[in-house]
């Protein structure tokens, strides 16, 4: 749970969604376009998103962050979401709200002094090495071992989806500073260090894949990386409580973004459906094309219900699991099922990159899968609010 804060006003949030308007609107569908066919990272637009200050929107205020909650978070990310941009727009500047959360939660005052202003001018890029390829969302049975030497560890291990590590500087890196066999818990034995993104002892390897071309996913290999012991968050063996903090707001953050996609590929469904006339009317006007635009708009609009609900719970410091991952697992298939119902409106032009929702489409794709997959949110909820036996 975190500490509580004051809910912000519906003229406080419009506020912040026409300043992040502002910026996104700068990047139009060309841009977005261009990206996912060329892959650069969006430096453009991250760079103007920083000078804007959205990147400290979270960050504490004696740092030159804003200091607010998620609910603020969750109005610039769907705002973000919903110009064209989907998921490569999302993730370039996702990555600094909650992500370095530790950071804000357990780093020092000279650790935060040191990190976190550079964080918020987009000086340093961050990328996470969390998830490893035989431990998955199995986080305790990491293999990434940190040893300790005179002045700090030295790393080596392997991780794996490791986004923007082509571009960033800096590494947050969750490893094991004790086997799991030797932990009185599974828990037990886990550190987080922030520290240099050092090429020389890190192997980046790009990972092609279907959508978010632009924000680059990698398989990193650690060899004899040299940590000093000031760029460890925390006290050793306890990072896996630290990881905590931060992962109901991602999940209420991805839902936002998947959301915030839908509508984007919906208004453009409309748009279409309104102007394709076929059999001397226009397609919009039969109930085949309307029916499935409207069920998706009842969709979203009710996932985001849900979204804002486990925002509101977050930020007045009470217990909202339930609601965040329910509102991940609705905004994802809700996002995913409008921008699938944009390219069928589209017909043939649907599946041509000219109208863009094929891109949406594939860009929506991924809030299904990450950062917690459907089956196991359905076990948590299976297990945490109905009472049933846990199933794994």
């Amino acid at each position: 749970m975190s500490a509580p804060r004051e809910i912000p006003t519906e003229d406080d949030l419009n506020v912040i969604r026409e300043g992040v308007r502002a910026v996104v609107r700068q990047f139009d569908d060309e841009y977005w376009l261009a990206r996912d066919e060329d892959g650069k990272f969006p430096k453009e637009f991250h760079r103007a998103m920083a000078e804007a200050g959205w990147l400290g929107i979270t960050m504490p205020e004696e740092f030159g962050g804003a200091g607010l909650g998620v609910m603020e978070a969750a109005v610039m990310m769907h705002e973000v979401a919903s110009h064209g941009g989907g998921m490569a727009a999302t993730s370039a500047v996702h990555i600094n709200l909650f992500g370095p959360h530790p950071i804000v939660v357990k780093a020092t005052p000279e650790q935060k002094a040191r990190w976190v202003p550079r964080l918020i001018a987009g000086t340093d890029q961050c990328c996470f090495g969390f998830t490893e390829p035989d431990a998955g969302l199995n986080t305790t049975r990491i293999k990434t071992f940190a040893k300790k030497v005179d002045g700090g560890y030295v790393v080596n291990g392997q991780k794996v989806w490791t986004s923007t590590a082509q571009v960033a500087n800096k590494i947050m890196l969750l490893t094991r500073t004790a086997k799991f066999e030797d932990c009185a818990k599974p828990t037990d034995g886990i550190t987080i260090f922030y520290t240099d993104l050092n090429r020389d002892h890190i192997d980046v390897q790009r990972i092609p894949k279907m959508g978010r071309k632009a924000v680059d996913s990698n398989s990193i290999y650690i060899d004899d990386l040299f940590i000093p012991d000031e760029d460890r968050i925390g006290e050793e063996g306890k990072g896996f409580s630290y990881i905590l903090h931060s992962l109901n707001p991602e999940r209420v953050l991805i839902a936002v973004e998947a959301i915030g996609i839908g509508q984007d590929a919906l208004r453009r469904a409309v748009d279409y459906a309104k102007e394709r006339v076929v059999f001397d009317r226009p397609i919009g006007q039969n109930q085949g094309i309307q029916h499935p635009l409207a069920e998706k708009w009842m969709y979203l609009e009710s996932a985001w219900l849900m979204a804002m609900k486990a925002a509101e719970l977050y930020d007045r410091g009470l217990p909202c699991g339930a609601e965040a991952n329910s509102a991940k697992f609705l905004g994802a298939r809700a996002g995913h099922d409008a921008a699938w119902q944009a390219v069928m409106t589209h017909g043939g032009f649907g599946y041509a990159k000219e109208y863009h929702v094929e891109r949406l489409y594939r860009e929506a794709a991924l809030t299904r899968l990450a950062p917690i997959t459907e089956q196991l949110i359905q076990c948590f909820i299976a297990e945490k609010v109905l009472g049933l036996p846990k199933s794994y």
